[in-house]
């Protein structure tokens, strides 16, 4: 009795067929988040020379939504093709121009069912794949941070940026080859030939591509190195296949295309051996001579006793200016770790004004002319009488 019960047909399906499509759909949704976090843990598995240890959360956390939609889309899928009825419809005819039926073409509901299932199984496995991409590139970016080089930190991105680009492009050939039955071969043949046009319509984007190899082959700077270019100074944060972004000293974010990084003088500031420090000291011209040597001398003698200066250290009265007797003073500070420049200027600084004023001399100041109106005699009168 159950069984006739099982076997009687609503809808073009027995009441056996709807049941199994139930309990297979439930049985998916129920028990999805434990097969994905199974499989995600079986891929971590797999990948044990690369992740070194590193913790599994991470790589759970990137895989579980991935896996979580392939297995609702197998589930899916499997649940549908319980299904008899109507699936087999024919939801699409073709037939030549006279109408004759040897060059009918059918395309049936459930071969369209088929064709979008395997367009969602594709998309999904390789989001899996990207997902993967994504975890290697983190671990390789951790590796980079223990070493003392910046190449690697900056090789890592763009490997990794590389590498889902080609992932995506290859997808997009499986999936016209899969889905929609079209010749790969022919398509990368007639690519040659197109891609001329390509070419030519992408020069700049071309450009900027090959200035990324180029900056990764010479290397004048990696991430992390304080550079000048043109007129904005920052730091390297990331180069990517068409640009550099760089963070300015007023901590703005500036793209920079890669062409523009390569073709234009760029100052790396990070290289430098030494920092310049060169300024004027202006004296008043009723300052003594005797006195202006005895300045110089204890400037260049207090200058010389620090630690990170060079032995280039220049003292010397430089012009007869405008208002001031002008003491040039140039010195070299040795780039050092942890060295702090500012503090050491300041502490010049400091010196200086201290040696000028226990000498008796005095800062010249620049002429300033100020209107402070008429005389009190040209009160009332026009302008054409004070003019005269």
């Amino acid at each position: 009795m159950k069984t006739e019960f099982l076997n009687n047909i609503v809808l073009g399906n027995s009441i056996r067929n709807y049941l199994l499509f139930i309990g297979i759909l439930l049985f998916g949704l129920l028990f999805k988040r434990i097969f994905s976090r199974f499989l995600s843990k079986l891929l971590y598995r797999m990948f044990r020379s690369v992740h070194a240890g590193t913790d599994s959360n991470v790589f759970i956390g990137l895989l579980l939504k991935p896996v979580e939609l392939l297995i609702l889309l197998s589930t899916l899928y499997l649940a549908i093709n319980q299904l008899d009825y109507p699936l087999n419809e024919v939801i699409f005819r073709r037939t030549d121009i006279s109408g004759k039926p040897a060059a009918v073409y059918e395309i049936r509901l459930i071969q369209a069912i088929d064709k979008v299932f395997l367009l969602l199984f594709i998309i999904s496995f390789f989001r899996i794949l990207l997902r993967i991409i994504d975890f290697i590139a983190h671990i390789f970016l951790y590796k980079a941070s223990l070493t003392e080089s910046k190449s690697d930190n900056q090789m890592v991105p763009f490997a990794k940026e590389l590498s889902k680009i080609i992932t995506i492009i290859f997808a997009v050939f499986v999936v016209l080859g899969s889905v929609f039955n079209l010749n790969v071969a022919t398509i990368i043949a007639g690519l040659g030939i197109g891609g001329i046009a390509v070419a030519l319509a992408a020069q700049d984007t071309l450009q900027n591509l090959l200035g990324s190899f180029t900056i990764f082959a010479d290397k004048p700077f990696v991430v992390g190195d304080l550079v000048k270019i043109d007129k904005y100074e920052g730091t390297i944060e990331k180069v990517g296949f068409r640009s550099t972004l760089l963070r300015t000293t007023d901590k703005t974010l500036v793209v920079i295309p890669n062409k523009k990084m390569v073709d234009s003088p760029l100052e790396n500031l990070t290289l430098r051996n030494f920092h310049r420090i060169k300024f004027n000291i202006g004296l008043k011209y009723d300052t003594p001579i005797e006195v202006m040597e005895k300045i110089a001398a204890e400037i260049k003698k207090f200058i010389a006793s620090q630690s990170l200066i060079t032995d280039e250290t220049i003292v010397t009265f430089d012009t007869l200016g405008d208002s001031a007797l002008n003491i040039q003073v140039q010195y070299f500070i040795k780039v050092a770790e942890g060295a702090d420049y500012a503090q050491i200027k300041e502490d010049i600084n400091y010196r200086i004004i201290k040696i000028v004023a226990d000498n008796g001399a005095r800062f010249a100041l620049p002429p300033q002319f100020a209107y402070t109106g008429f005389p009190a005699e040209s009160a009332g009168k026009k302008p054409e009488d004070l003019a005269n």
